[in-house]
């Protein structure tokens, strides 16, 4: 790990010592009543919870030998172990592992590691309109007091809407004309900042290399099919898995909307995934969602909370280790090897 995250994650962890000492002194933790939200969990919502996600993965690899088959036909399931691998990659090592996955997609079908990087790319844009578009719905649509503050998330809801398809729009446009709208910013910027505008101008280079996979409308309708079914997967791992630490009477119709907030929040403290000291910010985020959400004891969220991350986040890596013994891989020497490809990349497109 570099240097500057290191310190960023120790700065992280002293933080949240000093949250923690500061709630313990003002509101003394239960240790008994923690261990007592794990006894009275539903379990076997949990483990179904914990199926939708592993079925979310045969769903990620689907979509990527889907994406890859203008390039080269792979059988639809030859790619789940890049994924699962990739993704234990992430939650062991940090996100200096994100490269993993294309890495390893492109040593397993012999294409370049830029072009499964440009896959890569347009797989994180259908996630983030995916689960812009589930969002925005179930907040949109969600009953009334469902969620605290509602009027509030309503506007957020149909700005993320109004952004989502602007987004979806301005993709159409970078695929039609890529080049040129690069060529526009670049020219546009330079004034402002050469390295700016190069950076720019690169980026937008890459989006239209990787929407290259989306030739036509029923390649469109197909992977935005596939990444909403994944996604409606992970919602439902999160809300029944939530949903085995509430009461029973807990009201069904009000979870879907405070599910994908939960999620939401989950997804920004994510961002900065460090080994170990991620999995602790991704716990603490989830708990002071769940308290105001669903009126849990803060025993029973950190209980919650520590459930949901095992079982979305690091539930698959006992399987991902186990297929890198079979594949014969190692992951921190392939994260190396994926972090000096990318490096290598970006020098070449700065020359």
């Amino acid at each position: 790990m570099k240097k500057r995250e290191w310190i960023i994650g120790l700065v992280l962890l002293v933080a949240l010592a000093a949250l923690f000492s500061y709630e313990q002194h003002k509101h003394p933790f239960n240790w008994s009543m923690f261990i007592e939200g794990f006894e009275k969990a539903d379990w076997r919502k949990v483990l179904i919870g914990a199926g939708c996600i592993y079925l979310a993965f045969v769903f990620r690899a689907v979509r990527w030998a889907w994406l890859l088959r203008h390039n080269k036909k792979v059988p639809l399931l030859s790619l789940l172990g890049t994924q699962v691998m990739g993704f234990t990659a992430v939650a062991l090592i940090g996100r200096i592992a994100d490269l993993v996955r294309p890495y390893l997609v492109a040593k397993k079908t012999g294409l370049t590691v830029g072009s499964q990087i440009a896959v890569y790319v347009v797989e994180r844009l259908f996630d983030g309109g995916s689960m812009a578009i589930l969002f925005c719905g179930a907040i949109l649509f969600s009953p009334a007091g469902s969620l605290p503050h509602q009027d509030v998330f309503n506007k957020f809801g149909k700005g993320g809407l109004i952004l989502t398809i602007a987004g979806g729009l301005f993709l159409v446009a970078i695929r039609m004309s890529g080049s040129a709208i690069a060529g526009f910013c670049e020219t546009i910027l330079k004034p402002l900042s050469s390295k700016l505008a190069l950076g720019v101008g690169q980026k937008i280079r890459a989006f239209h290399s990787g929407l290259d996979t989306l030739r036509s409308p029923a390649d469109f309708i197909i992977t935005l099919s596939l990444s909403l079914v994944m996604w409606v997967l992970i919602t439902g791992a999160y809300l029944v898995a939530t949903s085995a630490f509430l009461p029973a009477e807990h009201t069904a119709s009000h979870m879907l909307a405070q599910c994908l907030v939960l999620m939401a929040g989950g997804g920004v403290a994510s961002i900065i995934q460090l080994p170990v000291i991620g999995w602790f910010t991704q716990i603490y985020a989830l708990k002071e969602l769940l308290e105001p959400l669903y009126g849990m004891s803060p025993e029973t969220s950190l209980a919650c909370a520590a459930t949901l991350l095992l079982i979305t986040f690091l539930g698959i890596a006992p399987v991902g280790l186990i297929w890198a013994q079979f594949e014969h891989i190692n992951l921190r020497t392939v994260t190396l090897e994926s972090e000096k490809a990318g490096e290598d990349l970006a020098e070449q497109g700065t020359a």
